[in-house]
């Protein structure tokens, strides 16, 4: 169980999110939700210890997370940044070996459970006909599964990602998001992410978390947050909710900007 209280976050003077009190539940997917600049980034940041906050406390199983030691807090979550850059040349196995730095001693060479954890995480992500090619020979799809094994190599019960498929296409969407929805379902790990497309986030997660100027607007359920009402106090725009016809999940229709989203200096009157 991941938790805040009362946590405020921001930059310099500027706070960004306010008094923000959410559980993550463990074993579960949960998607954090909201328009441009809303503090969906700034939220995953503070929750994996990227961030401090200016007040409250993110509590990991009952213990603050800013009282533990880096090196046992990274036994316990991966993250996984947007937009990772590794150093050119680096192939895909060495790439996965960094995940295993917290269960290393100074510069001591990997053991056997170490090497188990690195062919392991190559595997699940379908990494195997990769793992000797440099990373940036590698199409789009394929860097992010390979940081994604990368954090699994880390061994941890809960993943952090901010935005994973951005400028990924359809079918790389769809690959990176079927890989996590499978490491939830058979390894049973919590995942924690931003997303921007809402109908992924209503496919996959089991908690939304919808967001605007650093508040909570609603979460719960995709059933429960995927309101066209929510909807437009969030992101500013009309939209049908309908029902998937092959999940049963709520999907969302945009057709027309809110009049004081359409008034906006951005869109014009």
């Amino acid at each position: 169980m991941i938790e805040t209280d009362q946590l405020h976050i921001g930059y310099d003077q500027q706070t960004i999110v306010n008094d923000l009190n959410i559980e993550i539940h463990s074993g579960k997917i949960t998607a954090l939700v909201g328009a441009n600049g809303s503090g969906k980034s700034t939220i995953l940041k503070a929750l994996s210890r990227l961030m401090k906050p200016s007040k409250g406390v993110v509590y990991l199983n009952g213990s603050s997370i800013h009282s533990q030691k880096t090196k046992e807090l990274a036994k316990q979550m991966a993250i996984l940044p947007q937009n990772p850059e590794a150093p050119q040349g680096l192939t895909v196995t060495e790439l996965v070996t960094y995940g295993r730095a917290p269960h290393q001693r100074g510069f001591g060479s990997l053991k056997a459970h170490d090497k188990e954890m690195i062919g392991w995480a190559i595997e699940i992500t379908g990494m195997r006909e990769f793992a000797n090619r440099p990373i940036d020979h590698l199409s789009g799809g394929q860097r992010q599964r390979a940081w994604i094994a990368m954090a699994l190599a880390q061994e941890t019960e809960t993943l952090f990602l901010d935005e994973p498929t951005t400028f990924l296409d359809m079918a790389h969407q769809m690959e990176v998001l079927n890989i996590l929805e499978k490491l939830n379902v058979q390894e049973h790990r919590t995942i924690v992410m931003v997303v921007h497309d809402l109908n992924h986030a209503s496919r996959y997660a089991h908690h939304i978390v919808a967001i605007k100027h650093g508040n909570v607007v609603k979460t719960g359920t995709p059933h429960e947050v995927m309101e066209a009402g929510i909807i437009e106090k969030v992101f500013g725009i009309k939209s049908d909710i309908i029902k998937d016809p092959r999940s049963g999940m709520p999907l969302c229709l945009p057709y027309n900007l809110c009049e004081e989203q359409a008034a906006s200096p951005i869109f014009g009157s």
